[in-house]
């Protein structure tokens, strides 16, 4: 976690104290400065909730605006087999993520569900076959593991929470980030 993250949670939690004391601070914190929560759920997740869990802390560990919590069915993490995994977005923070168990097998299970999370925080695609960019998907290959948000992707979503209404990233639905595979059933 970052040092300036962990500032702002300590920051939070001794203003709570305080105002319970009946105390205020001399000087409140920024709006800016705010940590937006992110609240998951994993109760529909079946064998990707380990996965979901470890993505939300990678998310909280490269990130200052968000901190992603099971707290809540903001965001709903599923599974299915066969179809594909996509992340469906109802607003900046708010969606649901759903993992194809097939293209689990394939695929890095957590970079599946990183790039996907990255999707309801805001990030779209980027299709460019590098590994090193979460949001490439499965452009860069079964042979890529790699789970972590790039800085520019962390700092885009930062930006995303730090200033935008939650609003002005609206619903959308990603899906075609992982190529289909030869064993995946035929859709009708």
């Amino acid at each position: 976690m970052r040092l300036s993250k962990v500032s702002r949670i300590l920051a939070t939690l001794a203003a709570a104290a305080m105002a319970t004391l009946g105390l205020t601070a001399v000087q409140a914190a920024p709006a800016s400065a705010a940590v937006r929560n992110v609240c998951y759920t994993t109760s529909q997740a079946g064998p990707f909730a380990s996965y979901a869990v470890q993505a939300a802390a990678i998310w909280n560990n490269r990130t200052n605006n968000i901190n992603m919590a099971q707290c809540g069915s903001n965001l709903v993490i599923s599974y299915t087999t066969g179809g594909g995994s996509y992340a469906q977005r109802t607003s900046l923070g708010n969606g649901r993520v759903v993992i194809d168990t097939i293209q689990a097998q394939q695929y890095s299970p957590l970079r599946i569900m990183t790039h996907e999370i990255g999707h309801i925080l805001g990030l779209p695609d980027n299709y460019n076959g590098n590994c090193a960019i979460l949001m490439s998907g499965g452009s860069a290959g079964t042979s890529c593991t790699n789970s972590n948000p790039s800085t520019a992707e962390a700092a885009r979503v930062d930006t995303l929470f730090g200033f935008a209404p939650l609003s002005a990233t609206g619903a959308e639905v990603f899906t075609g980030s992982w190529p289909a595979s030869a064993t995946t059933p035929a859709q009708h």
